[in-house]
C-alpha cells in the first residue's frame, strides 16, 4: 500500500515538473516566433517598354528594391510627390538599388507617364 502511494506521489512530482518544463518552453517559443523577423529580400523592377514592371510591388520594410533598366532609352526612378530619392539616369542595362523603409510612389522624371509603386506590407 505503501509502494503504491509512493509511485502515485513520483507520478505527481513528474507530471508536476513535466507540466512547468512544457510552459517554460512553450512562452520562450511563442516569444522567439513575435521577435523573428523575415530575413531581408531584393524585389526586382524592370524597366521596359517605358513601364516599371511589375508596376505596384509588395515588400517588408527592409526589404532592397533592384531597378534594372532594359529598356532602348535612359530612365530614372525618382519619388513621388517630392523627390526625396531618386537615381541618377540609368541608361540601358544599367540598375539602381533602394532600400524600403516606407511605401512610396514614384515615377520616370524623364518619362512622366511611367509610375510604379511600392507597398510596406
Amino acid at each position: 500500500m505503501r509502494e503504491r502511494a509512493l509511485r502515485i506521489v513520483r507520478t505527481g512530482i513528474v507530471l508536476f515538473l513535466g507540466l512547468i518544463f512544457y510552459v517554460g518552453c512553450s512562452s520562450s517559443t511563442e516569444n522567439k516566433k513575435e521577435e523573428r523577423k523575415p530575413a531581408p529580400k531584393v524585389h526586382t523592377v524592370e524597366i521596359k517598354q517605358m513601364k516599371f514592371v511589375p508596376a505596384e510591388l509588395h515588400v517588408n520594410k527592409g526589404d532592397t528594391v533592384l531597378f534594372i533598366n532594359n529598356d532602348l532609352v535612359a530612365h530614372d526612378v525618382t519619388e513621388e510627390p517630392n523627390g526625396s530619392w531618386t537615381s541618377s539616369a540609368l541608361q540601358a542595362s544599367e540598375s539602381w538599388a533602394l532600400q524600403v523603409t516606407q511605401s512610396a510612389d514614384y515615377y520616370c522624371s524623364l518619362h512622366i507617364v511611367m509610375k510604379g509603386k511600392i507597398i510596406v506590407d
